[in-house]
């Protein structure tokens, strides 16, 4: 999982930006694809797509169940930030916690290895 901080807003610019930055931490393997939900902060997704290979699919409106792990992750990170949270208030340094928390916990859609150990297996594979 990787969080995204947005010190300056979810602008378009912004979130290409950031988001440019965090998959550029990925290995090759895995920078396949990203889904996102509707919205204005992906006006840039072209942008993205072309300056990382990356295509950007995007959901039906109203059809939650086409994203299931980014639902089950929201649902996850309301546990550090309820609903109606100020998510400014939150530093990159808090983000990379609970996204380090979060993948150090074991997960019963992959047989309750955790994420992390789930990525080690896979990029071990990847050679």
């Amino acid at each position: 999982m990787l969080l995204l901080h947005l010190p300056d807003g979810r602008d378009a610019v912004g979130v290409e930006r950031a988001l440019r930055a965090a998959i550029g931490t990925l290995p090759d393997e895995l920078r396949r694809s990203l889904t996102w939900d509707q919205g204005k902060e992906m006006a840039h997704h072209a942008r993205f797509t072309v300056s990382t290979g990356v295509q950007v699919y995007f959901c039906d409106p109203h059809k939650p169940w086409q994203r299931g792990s980014n639902e089950n992750t929201n649902g996850l990170l309301r546990q550090y930030m309820p609903k109606g949270t100020d998510l400014s208030v939150h530093s990159a340094e808090d983000l990379a916690c609970y996204a380090r928390s979060l993948n150090n916990r074991p997960r019963k859609t992959l047989g309750y290895m955790k994420p992390s150990e789930r990525l080690a297996e896979l990029l071990a594979h990847t050679g």
